[in-house]
């Protein structure tokens, strides 16, 4: 949908533009914002908040470069062959053969593509805006001109916006002009016209917060914000292929390399022994074709994409193919305490004043003789909770629901508990002021106006907040808070957080003029209260599945040590005693052995995460991160998978990550790692099936043109098989939901080739036990029973067919039953097998089909023939892989 220009939007030189005006021009009123029922039409005024899509490759055009592939060119080659020796049926069947590979490869690209498409569509950004007199949180298309955006740090900017109010407002801009430090914003009206990265009392799309908070008007949307003129500037850039796309076409260009050496052989020989030069050049073509497992990487893409949704299933979203490959090699977790190994269902459940600990229960109830002793206290906290705090609750579809931070949102639950009415509360201290958390201070802070002057209310880290305290209130007394006593506060804490809770400290300030600077000091210790997120307990199962798997989990959090220790020994975080080291500790030069020892980091900082992911990097490792803040982008851009909260995660966090857990917990991440291994098992077991399956073929080929047997494979009939007896089995492979066991190994080097040495010898092994019957059969048939040629050249092309089609049951894992396993459990296997047996029936039944491929009906004893020859494979190669164990 394209912008309307109408003399007005967009509106140009916002910057020197009053808010006032602009609410004119766009007919807003910043006290209620505009009305929902408005909204569609000023979308289809101004359209969607979102850039030109990129156009995406016409389908014509798609079907066109099925025929730009090397198989394609191998096959044309060949018909040319045929008509040009007047081979005028078996030149049409190879056109046919053309025709019916492009269009599958087209259907395969073309399913990918939609694949692709359905998960782009399940990653919506959201934002939140003014509307109606309330917070409200929507997707960030549909912002329009006019909307009042609510931002606060960890926030992505939605859309171009003229800045109405702020809070100590820090962006970075740098994606948009370069500029490396963060801007501080302001609302001043800026006369002249500057450039971009002066125009301070304005905000970009595409842009993110990295400190306080601020309301904006919004001034342009799509196309018509900064980031969406340059993006029309910009030629869209051919996507790069994915490493494992990258490592199949290398694959490819091997083979096709080997291939023209065994077809150079296979002509020479041909000519020596003096064959027609017509059927030399058409069997050489035809084992190219053979050998070359082309669609490689449009099968890859599917096995991945289909993975991908698979995983989204479960409430994992993935944002990059190229990251599903990753997954299968991580031997690194580093994880984040709250809400990933916990429920992230915080409340209120301690109080602690100097001389009273009391046990808050779930519906906010306490002991009524505790309350009325610390009467006093307690009000102020409540107060104080209710004040610092950027929670809002509303009421939609007659349910009550929360948006902010979940400790905010606790304390805003637990204050509605106590019957207080929090907006009331909110109009009697109206805020002037605000010092926004943030990870180095620890400290959230706010000033507001009351009728006898200024109110303060400070909530932090125990051990922040009570430095910045001179007196605690105990009993209806304000008291000097000496270093003793702030021991003794400190101590409750730990107690505390030694039980698994988080605890914050609660101060207070009371003044006739404080000013708006630096007012979080010389504090009243009103007390602490204790926030109880219990643990997921079904994440010890995970764990234990992370630790059969080789994979070491880390979680390293700005939580406290005590706290951190608790939950782990819960989950049963290592089966030895934990190590914790503190991030004050990591300040010093700490031995490599403990660092590496250490199963718990807490108090860390941002830059102490970056560190640490950088760490095991350099030893080799492949490390995943999660993370929530904007602080933590870094550390999750560092990392070989970054991994974002989709429930509380930043907007930033969200865009840096290459994985969004749209459920928080750490089962999820396990799950994404189980199924990256699967898909990189599935293109592997696809891979060997294709290269033994037509090695086989090659084998036969090739011997029995040295041999110069008068029954060898026809060209048409390698191209049958290569079209029926290899394409849908080998992509049903491709689909499987693998097996436990993949968790019982150690992860793999993502660096190594799809196909190692090991691999090499299976193929090698699995190709000629293949063959090997199969020749020994039809040379008993041909040279014992005296059968012809044309007989003898049907034994060996059915047993070839029946006994590929066996074959993908040997793709099973040694270690499990060969009955019940990844393979006879996979129902597009079965589906696929009887597909490929229906083709060929039609083949074989049907008059002239039968005569254009060089069938010819044959008697039970020949079938007979044909069944124990194609089995026999099976049996042996079981022998070879479950009985000696030679082969995987």
């Amino acid at each position: 949908m394209t912008a309307v220009n109408d003399g007005i939007y967009p509106i140009k030189n916002t910057q020197s533009i009053k808010a006032v005006d602009i609410e004119k021009l766009l007919k807003v009123n910043v006290q209620t914002g505009l009305q929902e029922s408005n909204i569609n039409e000023r979308i289809t005024k101004y359209g969607l908040n979102r850039y030109a899509e990129q156009k995406q490759k016409n389908i014509l055009l798609i079907l066109f470069e099925q025929f730009k592939s090397p198989i394609i060119l191998l096959l044309v080659l060949a018909a040319g062959f045929s008509f040009f020796f007047e081979d005028w049926i078996e030149g049409f069947a190879i056109i046919g053969v053309i025709f019916i590979t492009a269009v599958l490869g087209f259907f395969m690209e073309l399913q990918a593509r939609n694949s692709i498409k359905a998960l782009k569509k399940m990653d919506v950004s959201v934002s939140k805006v003014w509307r109606d007199s309330a917070v409200k949180e929507i997707p960030s298309e549909r912002i329009v001109p006019g909307d009042i955006v609510v931002l606060e740090a960890g926030d992505m900017v939605p859309a171009d916006a003229k800045l109405i109010v702020v809070n100590q407002f820090e962006s970075d801009e740098s994606a948009l002009t370069g500029e490396s430090l963060p801007v501080e914003k302001n609302i001043e009206i800026i006369e002249s016209d500057v450039s971009l990265a002066d125009k301070i009392n304005l905000i970009f799309k595409g842009t993110s917060v990295v400190k306080g908070n601020a309301r904006a008007i919004v001034t342009g949307t799509g196309l018509n914000t900064e980031l969406g003129k340059i993006t029309q500037l910009v030629e869209t850039e051919k996507q790069d292929n994915t490493p494992l796309e990258k490592k199949l076409q290398g694959l490819t260009k091997i083979l096709m390399a080997v291939t023209a050496a065994f077809a150079a052989i296979f002509i020479i020989t041909g000519l020596l022994q003096g064959k027609q030069v017509y059927l030399i050049v058409e069997t050489a073509l035809a084992l190219a074709v053979a050998a070359i497992p082309e669609g490689l990487p449009v099968v890859s893409i599917i096995a991945l994409t289909y993975g991908m949704l698979r995983l989204a299933r479960k409430h994992v979203l993935i944002k990059r193919l190229a990251s599903v490959e990753t997954l299968g090699g991580i031997n690194i977790i580093f994880t984040d305490k709250t809400g990933t190994l916990t429920e992230n269902k915080i409340d209120v459940n301690r109080i602690v004043f100097f001389d009273e600990d009391i046990p808050i229960n779930k519906s906010g109830e306490a002991s009524s003789s505790a309350i009325t002793k610390n009467k006093a206290a307690f009000d102020k906290l409540l107060l104080i909770a209710t004040l610092c705090n950027n929670a809002v609750s509303k009421v939609e579809e007659n349910k009550k629901k929360h948006l902010g931070d979940p400790i905010e949102i606790a304390l805003l639950q637990f204050v509605q508990s106590r019957k207080i009415n929090a907006a009331d509360i909110n109009r009697s201290y109206p805020r002037i002021a605000e010092e926004p958390f943030n990870s180095e201070t620890k400290l959230m802070a706010t000033l507001h106006k009351k009728d006898t002057g200024n109110f303060v209310a400070v909530k932090g880290a125990v051990e922040e907040l009570i430095n910045k305290c001179s007196l605690y209130c105990a009993d209806e007394k304000v008291i000097p808070l000496t270093e003793v006593d702030k021991k003794i506060f400190l101590y409750k804490a730990e107690v505390i957080q030694a039980q698994g809770s988080k605890v914050l400290a609660f101060a207070f300030k009371e003044a006739a003029n404080i000013a708006a600077g630096n007012f979080s000091c010389n504090l009243t210790l009103a007390g602490l209260i204790g926030f109880l997120d219990p643990p997921r307990m079904e994440v010890a199962d995970a764990l234990q599945s992370c630790r059969d798997a080789g994979i070491k989990v880390i979680m390293i959090t700005g939580d406290h040590p005590a706290t951190a220790l608790n939950i782990a020994e819960k989950i049963k975080l290592s089966e030895k005693d934990n190590i914790v080291i503190n991030g004050k500790e990591l300040d010093a030069e700490l031995p490599q052995e403990k660092l590496f020892a250490a199963t718990i980091f807490a108090r860390v900082t941002p830059k102490q995460k970056l560190d640490m992911v950088s760490l095991y990097q350099k030893q080799g490792n492949i490390v995943a991160m999660t993370g929530d803040g904007i602080n933590d982008a870094p550390a999750l851009k560092k990392a070989d998978i970054g991994i974002a909260m989709g429930i509380r995660g930043t907007q930033v966090a969200k865009e840096t990550a290459a994985m969004i857990l749209k459920d928080d917990s750490f089962t999820s991440i396990v799950a994404a790692i189980m199924q990256g291994r699967i898909i990189f098992k599935n293109i592997k077991n696809f891979l060997m099936y294709l290269l033994s399956c037509n090695l086989s073929e090659i084998f036969i080929v090739f011997f029995y043109g040295l041999l110069n047997v008068p029954f060898s494979v026809l060209p048409l009939q390698i191209l049958f098989l290569n079209l029926v007896t290899d394409i849908f089995p080998a992509l049903a492979l491709g689909l499987g939901k693998g097996n436990k066991l993949i968790m019982k190994i150690p992860p793999r080097n993502p660096q190594e080739p799809i196909i190692i040495k090991r691999d090499w010898f299976t193929i090698n092994v699995y190709a000629i036990l293949l063959a090997l019957p199969i020749m020994l059969a039809t040379w008993y048939c041909s040279y014992y029973l005296k059968y012809d040629a044309q007989l003898c050249n049907n034994i060996t092309f059915f047993s070839l067919a029946i006994s590929q089609l066996w074959h993908v049951l040997n793709l099973s894992s040694r270690n499990i039953s060969f009955f019940n396993n990844e393979i006879t459990r996979n129902k597009f296997i079965w589906a696929a097998l009887l597909l490929c047996i229906a083709i060929m029936a039609v083949f074989y039944f049907i008059n002239p089909l039968n005569k254009y491929v060089g069938f010819q009906i044959l008697s039970i004893g020949t079938w007979l023939i044909i069944a124990f020859t194609s089995i026999a494979p099976v049996f042996f190669i079981q022998l070879f892989k479950r009985g000696f164990k030679i082969i995987d």
